[in-house]
């Protein structure tokens, strides 16, 4: 399974599951990342973090720790 931290710049991959833990896992779904939705990666910065990615029509920017919890396909 892969994680959003290892997807290539230009692609869209579908959420799988998440597994972060408490409230890191309730922030990230705040976010509208959650089971089943698509995700753009945008641009990865140069050292890998952040992560800029378009979910549900809006652009967001991740952490590589946050991202390593989001598992897609």
């Amino acid at each position: 399974m892969k994680t959003l931290k290892e997807v290539a710049c230009g692609q869209t991959v579908t959420v799988k599951k998440l597994t972060g833990m408490g409230p890191v896992k309730r922030r990230i779904m705040d976010m509208g990342i959650t089971k089943g939705v698509s995700v753009y990666v945008r641009k990865v910065a140069p050292l890998g973090d952040p992560v800029e990615v378009t979910v549900r029509g809006y652009e967001l920017s991740l952490r590589k720790a946050d991202a390593e919890m989001i598992e897609v396909e």
